[in-house]
């Protein structure tokens, strides 16, 4: 083991489709290392994929959100971090709390509820493109079409009426705004939890389909601040990660146009080439946390009970040691068998077929009504989210 403790996790990037180059440097020397956290504490991070895979499925770590310490300087996580996990939020729980809220769970996000989704889907996708086109060239297609379809999808599945809809946009980025202060972090959670209990608790029509939080509600199985955080949990992370996908897949595609045409060309490709997007991007960019609840030796190294350890999934996910050829470079023909986007185990993202099928949908889509699009900016110029806890972009000026 190296003597050398790492100051803290990266931020910078110097380019902006791979990780910080500082992860790739440890994971071909020490990847598994000692790394200081902004309290002081001296944790762990792990950026190879063979132990990115196996500490997640190792049920002598936790996920416990009271065991967990941010891997960056966050001073709004108070509510998040080193406290038990809040009713329904389920990624801050071990078996057996977890479990039975993900058993609750699983149906609505399988493989054929999302087919069964689609053509909904598809006329949101539709009418935002619509919009965009109104809009004209030199659009934000963040603002102008990222983000409004993945927060229409997400409300949609979950039945949050759509006059609700602008708010839970601005009180979901301070959320997942790094700078938020503790007291802006509070407040829009109580906001959100509001929205969330009135979205609950609302009739519907008998010939009305419910959303997933009124047909929770009405199954009456988990309590009503088990929704309540459920529906908030899904709510931000279904918005925020399918926000940064898709507009850092476009940023992608545009940035390297053989890739782009390949897309276009064999549209019988798009779920492999949605894979390689996933892998190649990955926008949870700092990580997952995890915890041992005992001392153990793990790759050769002695952990002890309350280290904190943070698994970086972009690192893993670039890992030659598992994607060889290039792992460095896009390629929408690459096998990507076993990539980490959505994390793994347990705790592997509940609705990752709900984010594919928006962005199998969308990008095609994109792409042929605008068959020419391009940047409106130089590459240099895009703003990238590095000041969020989901990788993406801040704006994406486009033309056609």
């Amino acid at each position: 083991m190296s003597a050398e403790i790492v100051s803290s996790h990266p931020t910078e990037r110097s380019q902006p489709f791979d990780p910080p180059q500082e992860l790739m440097e440890w994971q071909s020397s020490e990847p598994l290392r000692r790394m200081s956290y902004p309290d002081g504490h001296v944790g762990w991070v792990v950026t190879s994929h063979e132990l990115a895979r196996a500490m997640l499925t190792d049920p002598r770590f936790s996920a416990r959100s009271e065991f967990k310490r941010a891997p960056v300087d966050r001073p709004g996580t108070e509510s998040f971090f080193g406290v038990p996990a809040a009713p329904g939020w389920l990624v801050d729980m071990d078996p057996p709390q977890h479990t039975r809220l993900r058993q609750q769970l699983a149906g609505q996000f399988t493989a054929r509820r999302m087919r069964e989704l689609r053509p909904k889907l598809e006329r949101i996708v539709d009418e935002q493109l619509s919009r965009m086109e109104r809009l004209g060239p030199g659009t934000d297609l963040v603002e102008s079409f990222a983000l409004p379809l993945a927060s229409q999808v997400i409300c949609e599945l979950l039945g949050v009426p759509s006059r609700d809809r602008a708010e839970f946009q601005r009180t979901s980025r301070v959320l997942f705004d790094l700078r938020s202060t503790a007291a802006d972090t509070s407040a829009a959670l109580e906001r959100l939890y509001g929205t969330i209990r009135k979205t609950a608790a609302g009739g519907r029509a008998p010939d009305e389909v419910p959303g997933l939080l009124q047909a929770l509600a009405e199954d009456g199985t988990l309590d009503a601040e088990e929704i309540a955080g459920v529906g908030v949990l899904l709510l931000t992370a279904g918005h925020d990660s399918t926000t940064g996908s898709l507009a850092l897949s476009v940023f992608a595609l545009l940035s390297h146009p053989e890739q782009r045409a390949r897309l276009t060309a064999e549209p019988a490709g798009t779920d492999n080439a949605v894979e390689e997007l996933l892998r190649y991007l990955t926008v949870f960019h700092f990580g997952v946390p995890r915890t041992p609840l005992e001392d153990l030796e793990f790759a050769g190294q002695q952990l002890k009970a309350g280290d904190s350890i943070t698994v970086s999934l972009s690192a893993a996910n670039r890992d030659p040691r598992w994607f060889q050829d290039e792992p460095d470079q896009l390629d929408l023909g690459r096998r990507t068998t076993g990539h980490v986007a959505f994390g793994y185990g347990i705790h592997q993202c509940l609705g990752q077929n709900l984010v594919r099928m928006e962005m199998r949908t969308a990008l095609p889509a994109l792409f042929r009504r605008f068959p020419s699009l391009a940047l409106a900016v130089p590459a240099e110029e895009v703003p990238l989210s590095t000041d969020m806890s989901v990788y993406g972009v801040h704006r994406l000026p486009v033309n056609w």
